[in-house]
């Protein structure tokens, strides 16, 4: 038995060994690999093949053999295993062939948050407040929501069975669904006040560019009128496609350089530039930023900010200034590996720096117990006098309390607000001043 062990250990290293030396003979990188160590790698292996006190798979050693390569690198480079890479693709693209329904876990059983429109699980009548009990037959009860959600998806054109119990309905349902490609938008907007948009971008993804742009379009059909400013909420949006990064720029920038990357080698150095018209015309922008703003998002922001285009506001930047590669490889995984940095259009590594807001604005605070999170009023004190003039105490005009929206629930995003309609005043009073005009 120990015979055969020694011979085992014995058989391993030498392969590898002989393998260490085939490929010491070349370089890699314009160096030669280093043969010794990959001598006492499969030295180790061998090792633990041989003598580990449980039996040991080989693929596993080796993949984890990779990711420990990958780990001693940076914290954005990476192995992914084929379903990694498939969910990194899935949420890269920002669609996926599924049912079109946001769920969430509750109880043991999955819940339905909304179906989205237009997509199978809408059309089949599936509600907000369904529970899902079963799919295809299978008990969800116990199963954890990222594999129901796998379930769930599948290829365009296939079959699912949902068993869903309803309120106020005694029987469950039995409801055939089947699934289509749900493109997902990253791209959020809405008015926060007459003239002025908001628009929310989550992360950046295959489509987010044109997103981008038909939610401006439709920002300016719904106001009427052309819009005097706009919010870019870039808040906790972890990055994504450089690509849409330098499409998102594109979208407010008419000329120069967005940004640049330099890699290891010179012919890894690209430059991208503004190639089409500033789509908003050019109206004040107010992009928000925290320490959740990274990597695509900062591109933005950085872009924007060089080119004193937008101000940013609210805190310093996650600071991902780097550039990962996707390589796929032969198990149907794929590499990410870190292969370039980025500089702004001012030649700013934000690399561990991140990007610094123009106007520092905090989250708001929640109030402390027993206050309201707002001064008193003369309103608020008991047995205060009554205003002699009903129409005095009205706010009228553009000054008048909107109804309680975002700009109200969102602290950051009201100061947002609020800067861009003073700046948006000071560019009405500059346009209708009269050239030449005295005053006596």
């Amino acid at each position: 038995m120990k015979l055969k062990l020694v011979l085992l250990i014995t058989l391993w290293w030498s392969s590898a060994a002989a393998l260490a030396e085939t490929a010491g003979t070349g370089k890699q990188g314009g160096q030669p690999l280093p043969l010794e160590e990959l001598r006492v790698f499969a030295e180790v292996f061998g090792k633990i093949k041989g003598e580990y006190v449980d039996p040991t798979d080989d693929a596993a050693l080796l993949r984890d053999a990779i990711r420990g390569m990958l780990s001693g690198l940076d914290p954005h480079s990476a192995f992914l295993d084929p379903k990694a890479f498939k969910d990194m693709r899935m949420a890269t693209e920002g669609k996926f062939g599924g049912l079109g329904i946001e769920v969430a876990a509750e109880g043991g059983l999955i819940k339905v948050v909304a179906p989205l429109d237009g997509t199978p699980a809408q059309r089949a009548g599936i509600r907000a407040g369904d529970i899902i009990e079963m799919l295809d037959g299978v008990p969800v009860r116990g199963m954890s929501l990222r594999d129901a959600v796998d379930k769930m998806r599948g290829p365009p054109g296939s079959e699912i069975v949902l068993t869903i119990s309803r309120e106020g309905q005694s029987d469950a349902l039995d409801i055939s669904l089947k699934r289509a490609i749900i493109q997902v938008s990253s791209v959020n907007s809405e008015t926060l006040e007459k003239g002025f948009g908001y628009l929310r971008i989550t992360g950046f993804q295959g489509g987010t560019g044109a997103n981008l742009r038909a939610a401006i379009e439709k920002l300016k059909r719904r106001n009427g009128d052309p819009l005097k400013g706009l919010v870019l909420d870039l808040r906790n949006n972890p990055g994504g496609v450089l690509q849409s990064a330098v499409e998102v720029s594109d979208v407010f920038l008419d000329s120069g350089v967005i940004v640049s990357i330099r890699g290891r080698n010179a012919d890894e150095d690209h430059h991208f530039t503004a190639t089409s018209p500033d789509l908003t015309g050019d109206v004040p922008v107010v992009v928000l930023v925290n320490g959740g703003t990274a990597s695509a998002s900062e591109i933005v922001a950085g872009a924007l900010q060089d080119h004193r285009r937008a101000i940013i506001m609210g805190t310093r930047t996650f600071g991902k200034g780097s550039v990962q590669t996707v390589v796929p490889v032969n198990s149907g995984g794929a590499l990410k590996l870190t292969t370039a940095r980025y500089y702004t259009p001012a030649e700013r590594s934000i690399q561990v720096l991140g990007i610094a807001p123009d106007i520092i604005v905090e989250a708001a605070q929640p109030p402390a117990p027993g206050q309201s999170g707002r001064p008193v009023r003369e309103a608020d004190l008991a047995g205060h006098l009554e205003n002699d003039n009903a129409d005095q105490g009205r706010q009228t005009g553009s000054g008048a309390q909107a109804k309680a929206g975002l700009a109200a629930r969102d602290y950051q995003v009201g100061e947002a607000l609020k800067l861009l309609k003073g700046m948006s005043l000071v560019k009405l009073r500059g346009e209708t001043a009269k050239p030449g005009s005295e005053e006596g």
